[in-house]
C-alpha cells in the first residue's frame, strides 16, 4: 500500500485530498493543528469506507516540533502500515490573511512566512529520510502568485517562493528519483481567509472561465491524479487548477 502524508488534512482541500487518496487505495496520515475532532471525523469517514488513516497533530509553523513529529510518523508507519517509509508528501497546511500591504504587521508577515514557506522547507527536509525512493512531493501554491489580488501580498509572495522551492526539490532529490510538483488552486470554497460570502463568490465566479468557484474535491482529485502512475513523468511543474481564472 502506498502511503501519503497530508498536512492540514482535517478540513477543506486537505480533507478532500485525504478521502480521495484513501478511495484510490492509499494509506493516509493526515495532520491537524487545532481541531482534533475534525481530523478524527475525516479518519472515521475513511475507515468507514474501508480505507486506512491516522491523524497526527502538527503545527507547520513550529519548526522545533518537526523531529518529534518525524518520530511519530516512523512509529505510525510501523504499527499501522507495516512500513518503514512513505511514498508521498502533500504540503497543504496553511492559513490566509486579507490585509493591504500598508496594514500588514510584522507578526502577521512572520506567521504567514512560517507556515507557507519556512514550514514546508524544513518539514520536507526533516521527513526526507522517510520518503521512499521514487516518491513524490506536492506543494500547494496559489493562483494569487500569478494574478495580483489586492490584500494578499504576503501570502501570494510566499506561495511564489514555494513554487521556486518546488523546482529546487525536484533538482536536488533527483538522485533518489523523488519528484516534486506544485498545485496552484484558484478560488476554492474553503474556510481559508474567512471563506466566501454570496457577493464575493459571485464576483470571483465572474473572473473564472468556467463560471464558478472551485470545490475542495476539484483540487483533491487533481492532487490524487498527479500522485498516480499515470503522471509519473510530470516533474518540477506548477499546475494551476483554477477553472480558467482571469485568462
Amino acid at each position: 500500500m502506498k502511503v501519503v502524508i497530508i498536512t492540514g488534512g482535517s478540513r477543506g482541500i486537505g480533507a478532500s485530498t485525504a478521502k480521495i487518496c484513501a478511495a484510490r487505495g492509499m494509506g493516509v496520515i493526515l495532520t491537524y493543528n487545532s481541531n482534533p475532532a475534525a481530523a478524527d471525523a475525516v479518519v472515521a469517514s475513511i475507515v468507514a469506507g474501508g480505507g486506512a488513516a491516522v491523524a497526527l497533530k502538527l503545527d507547520v509553523g513550529d519548526v522545533g516540533s518537526f523531529v518529534e513529529f518525524r518520530d511519530k510518523v516512523a512509529s505510525v508507519l510501523r504499527t499501522s502500515f507495516a512500513r518503514v517509509d512513505f511514498d508521498f508528501l502533500v504540503n497543504n497546511a496553511g492559513h490566509g490573511l486579507y490585509n493591504p500591504i500598508v496594514g500588514v504587521t510584522e507578526e502577521e508577515f512572520d506567521g504567514l512566512f512560517a507556515v507557507h514557506l519556512k514550514g514546508p522547507f524544513f518539514l520536507t527536509q526533516t521527513l526526507l529520510p522517510l520518503i521512499a525512493d521514487g516518491g513524490h512531493i506536492i506543494n500547494l501554491t496559489s493562483a494569487t502568485k500569478r494574478v495580483a489580488f489586492a490584500g494578499v501580498a504576503p501570502y501570494a509572495s510566499f506561495k511564489g517562493g514555494l513554487e521556486v522551492l518546488t523546482r529546487y526539490m525536484a533538482k536536488e532529490f533527483a538522485d533518489r528519483k523523488i519528484r516534486a510538483n506544485s498545485i496552484s488552486p484558484g478560488a476554492i470554497r474553503t474556510e481559508l481567509g474567512g471563506g466566501l460570502n454570496e457577493e464575493f463568490e459571485a464576483m470571483l465566479a465572474g473572473m473564472i472561465a468556467l463560471g464558478r468557484v472551485g470545490e475542495p474535491d476539484d483540487i483533491g482529485n487533481a492532487i490524487a491524479g498527479l500522485l498516480s502512475d499515470d503522471n509519473r513523468y510530470v516533474n518540477a511543474q506548477d499546475i494551476e487548477v483554477a477553472g480558467g481564472y482571469i485568462i
